[in-house]
């Protein structure tokens, strides 16, 4: 055996650290690759990074392992998972919206008596970042985390109302629009004409499109350039919650949704 002052035994060790940091960089490579495309399969990243497809699966492999990664069982493609929000939290700008945000969810949830999310646009879903419950014994489902589609949600579809006409368009070939319930809207020009409606009017509201028994108001939010960086949202059972008969709500979400918006910089349109 070699001594550790042995040559040998300092060439495998710098064998060992050239070979770790090599798997850092194919892994960072990876998750380029899917932040830039939204999804990709082994073969295609593997031609573009230029090594083997087994390579590319044990990187996956352990990527999806750490949730950092995402398969999508449907077409086997990999994307992004919401385990990254675990490294985007220490983000200044991603810390910041949550903490600016909390009082004023809390505050919401505690004055209609219901369950606020906050929510952001990552790889195709919305994806709730925070929650305040609402002091009823229904409001029990920890969303913190849970990736919603974009077009059957209210947060979502106020993130996409936001978005170029090119990269919504981009988005929802992609994922198209499936029926998540019978009231779920999958006609693009339904949807189309709704997302003008939310940009006009500065809010969503969603009647049972995501889960049947649930409804949901949305606001923007915005950063300082004025641009929307989240949406948040308040939901309840629909056999009690209707959002705009609801007296004050409209008005006290959106001014939540400024509040956390001014919180981030923002002055105004």
């Amino acid at each position: 055996m070699a001594s550790n002052n042995d040559p040998e035994s300092d060439v495998d060790t710098e064998a060992g650290q050239h070979g770790g940091v090599q798997s850092v960089d194919r892994a960072l490579a990876v998750l380029e690759i899917l932040a830039r495309d939204g999804h990709a399969g082994v073969s295609e990243i593997a031609e573009e990074m230029g090594i083997h497809k087994s390579t590319v699966s044990r990187l996956l492999g352990s990527l999806v392992s750490r949730d950092i990664v995402h398969q999508n069982n449907e077409r086997g493609k990999y994307q992004l998972g919401f385990g990254i929000l675990r490294l985007a939290s220490t983000i200044p700008g991603r810390l910041s919206l949550v903490r600016e945000a909390r009082p004023v969810l809390e505050s919401l949830a505690e004055d209609f008596k219901e369950t606020v999310n906050l929510a952001v646009l990552r790889s195709n879903y919305a994806v709730n970042v925070d929650q305040a419950m609402g002091p009823s014994t229904l409001a029990t489902y920890d969303w913190v985390g849970s990736l919603t589609p974009l077009h059957a949600t209210s947060s979502g579809k106020v993130l996409l109302a936001a978005l170029s006409a090119d990269e919504r368009d981009r988005i929802l070939k992609e994922t198209g629009l499936p029926a998540r319930t019978p009231r779920s809207i999958t006609s693009r020009d339904t949807l189309e004409n709704q997302l003008l409606d939310i940009s006009h009017d500065g809010y969503c509201v969603i009647r049972e499109e995501f889960e049947i028994g649930l409804n949901s108001m949305a606001v923007p939010v915005y950063n300082h350039m004025g641009s929307v960086i989240g949406a948040v949202s308040i939901s309840g059972p629909a056999f009690r919650f209707d959002p705009e008969k609801t007296p004050g709500l409209l008005e006290a979400l959106k001014q939540a949704g400024l509040q956390i918006s001014a919180n981030m910089g923002y002055t105004g349109r």
